[in-house]
């Protein structure tokens, strides 16, 4: 069984830095791409960024390139989400996703993390 956890969210102020990680566990495969995904109360989930196994390749949703960097070494289980110049409209609670069968796993689609929650206040 595959897993990806979380970590490194909580309350910080605006205009604050914060970096989360996902890191994946199980019998893993090298070759997953790995994504960050955002949900705000009452909104639906937004995508936030991806990172190639290799991470030669990287990719972000709008309005957050250049506030948010997404990292990982090559062929590595932990991706890391720096975020910057946090404002109020980041508060959310972050998950991290990566195709299970890419990962090792037996399941169809994607894999999930529980989340980890970001809140930012003024």
């Amino acid at each position: 069984q595959v897993q990806l956890q979380e970590s490194g969210g909580g309350s910080v102020q605006v205009g604050s830095s914060l970096r989360l990680s996902c890191a994946a566990s199980g019998r893993l495969t090298i070759s997953y791409d790995m994504a960050w995904y955002r949900q705000a109360p009452g909104k639906g989930r937004e995508f936030v960024g991806g990172v190639s196994w290799s991470a030669h390749e990287s990719h972000y949703g709008k309005a957050l390139k250049g506030r948010f960097t997404i990292s990982r070494e090559y062929g590595a289980k932990t991706m890391y989400l720096q975020m910057s110049d946090l404002k109020p409209e980041d508060t959310a609670t972050y998950y991290c996703n990566a195709d299970c069968r890419s990962m090792g796993g037996l399941g169809e689609g994607k894999c999930w993390g529980q989340g980890t929650q970001v809140t930012v206040w003024s």
